[in-house]
C-alpha cells in the first residue's frame, strides 16, 4: 500500500475509533443514569415510582412503577393551573366590583346602598398587604375607592355598604377539612376574601364578606368620603348599577404567585372560580369536574381530581400521567407558562434551599408536593449535554427529609446527564 494510502487509512481508522468511542460514552452515560436512578429508587423502598422522558430524543429513559396511582399532594396544582390556562387563558383577569342601588344626588351624594361584589380574586386586599405578601402584584381596595371618588364623583354615602360573596359558595375550606376552615390553606375561602379572607371581629356565616365591606368603608373614609351607614354582608340585588371595577392580575401572574411557593389558598380559590365560570356553580366539586374535563380533553389522561391544592389524600395520579402532562404541553403556550412559573432548583420557591451548588441548580425546575407520608418532585431538567428531560418522582411511606435526599440526588443525576 502506498504511503499516502496508508496515511488516509490511519485517518479513517482513527475517525471511526473516535466515533465508536463517543457512541460508547453516550451509551455509558444513559446506562449510568438509569442505573443510578434505579439504585436510588430501590433504596427509597417499594412505595415509590418514577418516569423520565427525554424530550430531545423523544424516548423514555426510566420507568419504575410509573403507572401506579398515588396521592400527588401539591403536584395537583399543575392540573389546576393547566385547566385555568386552558379555560380562562393566560391573559384573562378576575374582577372585583362595586355596584349601587340608589342614585347620585347633587353634591356627590350617593343616596342608597353600595355592594362590594367579589369575583374570586385571591389577591384582593389592602395595598400594604399586597406589597408585603405578593410583591405589589394584586388588587387593592384603593383602586375601587379611587374610581368611586374621582370618576363617579361620590363624596358622601347615605346608606349601608355590603360585602357580596355570592359568586362562590360560603364554604371556608376544602374537602380534606370537611370544607371547614383549614389552617393549611393559610386563608379563608370567599369570593370577596380581603387579605386572604380575614374577618377581624366580624362573626356569622358571612364574616369575610362583612369584613371586606368594613375595610371598604374605612378606605372611603380615609379618602375623605363621609359614610352615613354601617356595613354588613348581602347579595347584590338585581338591577344594581356598576360604579367601579378592579381587574385582578392576569391568570399567568396569579400562577406565578401560586406555583413557586405552592400556595394552597390560591389553588382552592381558582378551583372554585373555574366551577363558577364553566361548571355551573362556584364550588370545589364543580371546579374539580371542570379541571378533570380539561385534562382529559387536552391530554387524554384521567387523574382523580378532588380539590385544587392537593391537600386531599384522595386525589390520585401517577408519575406517568404527570410526566405525560409535562411532555404533552412542553411545546405549547400553556406549557411555556407552567415552566416559567415552576420553582427553580437552588434559586426560587419551594426549591430555593434544595440542590444548591450542584449541577441541578438553575438547570432543574419543578413542582414539589408534600403530605404526611408523601413527597413528590416533578418538572424539567436541562442537562449538561443539552437534553431537555421531563421527570416525575413520587415517594411514599418514608420521611420527607429522606424523600428529598433521594429526589435531589436523582435530579442532580439528570442535570449531569
Amino acid at each position: 500500500m502506498a504511503p499516502t494510502s496508508n496515511k488516509m487509512f490511519l485517518i479513517l481508522l482513527c475517525g471511526l475509533w473516535l466515533l465508536l468511542a463517543a457512541s460508547a460514552k453516550a451509551s455509558g452515560n444513559l446506562a449510568a443514569l438509569q442505573g443510578d436512578l434505579r439504585h436510588q429508587l430501590a433504596l427509597a423502598g417499594p412505595h415509590d415510582g418514577a418516569y423520565v422522558y427525554d424530550l430531545s430524543t423523544k424516548q423514555a429513559l426510566v420507568s419504575e412503577r410509573a403507572t401506579t396511582m398515588r396521592a400527588p399532594a401539591s403536584v395537583e396544582k399543575l392540573y389546576t393551573a393547566t385547566a385555568a390556562l386552558a379555560q380562562l387563558g393566560a391573559s384573562a383577569r378576575l374582577e372585583t366590583s362595586i355596584l349601587g342601588v340608589g342614585r347620585l344626588a347633587a353634591g356627590g351624594v350617593w343616596e342608597g346602598n353600595l355592594y362590594l361584589h367579589g369575583g374570586g380574586d385571591p389577591t384582593f386586599g389592602s395595598s400594604a398587604f399586597i406589597q408585603a405578601h405578593y410583591g405589589g402584584i394584586g388588587t387593592s381596595v384603593s383602586t375601587l375607592v379611587s374610581q368611586l371618588v374621582r370618576i363617579q364623583g361620590i363624596h358622601h354615602v347615605i346608606g349601608t355598604i355590603y360585602g357580596d360573596e355570592s359568586y362562590l359558595d360560603p364554604l371556608r375550606g376544602e374537602p380534606d377539612s370537611g370544607y371547614a376552615y383549614d389552617p393549611f390553606l393559610e386563608g379563608t375561602l370567599s369570593a370577596v376574601a380581603f387579605d386572604r379572607g380575614a374577618s377581624g371581629s366580624e362573626r356569622g356565616s358571612h364574616a369575610p364578606a362583612a369584613y371586606a365591606a368594613r375595610k371598604l368603608r374605612q378606605a372611603l373614609t380615609a379618602d375623605g368620603v363621609s359614610v352615613r351607614g354601617g356595613t354588613g354582608a348581602a347579595s347584590t340585588p338585581a338591577g344594581a348599577i356598576q360604579l367601579a371595577a378592579a381587574p385582578s392580575p392576569t391568570i399567568s401572574q396569579l400562577l406565578g404567585l401560586m406555583l413557586p411557593p405552592s400556595d394552597n389558598f390560591f389553588a382552592e380559590t381558582l378551583m372554585k372560580d373555574l366551577g363558577a365560570r364553566f361548571g355551573g356553580a362556584g364550588t370545589t366539586v364543580a371546579g374539580a369536574a371542570v379541571v378533570t374535563k380539561a385534562i382529559v380533553s387536552l391530554l387524554g389522561i384521567h387523574p382523580r381530581v378532588i380539590d385544587g391544592s392537593g391537600l386531599s389524600p384522595a386525589d390520585r395520579t401517577s408519575p406517568y400521567q404527570v410526566a405525560d402532562l409535562l411532555v404533552g404541553l412542553s411545546a405549547t403556550p400553556i406549557g411555556a407558562v407552567l415552566r416559567e412559573h415552576m420553582a427553580i432548583a437552588g434559586r426560587t420557591g419551594t426549591l430555593e434551599r434544595r440542590m444548591r451548588h450542584t449541577a441541578a441548580a438553575g438547570r432543574c425546575q419543578g413542582k414539589t408536593g408534600t403530605l404526611t407520608g408523601t413527597s413528590n418532585l416533578v418538572g424539567y431538567c436541562q442537562s449538561l449535554s443539552g437534553h431537555l428531560l421531563a421527570f416525575a418522582f413520587f415517594n411514599d411511606a418514608i420521611s420527607t427529609s429522606a424523600a428529598h435526599t433521594f429526589q435531589d440526588h436523582m435530579a442532580i443525576t439528570l442535570a449531569g446527564y
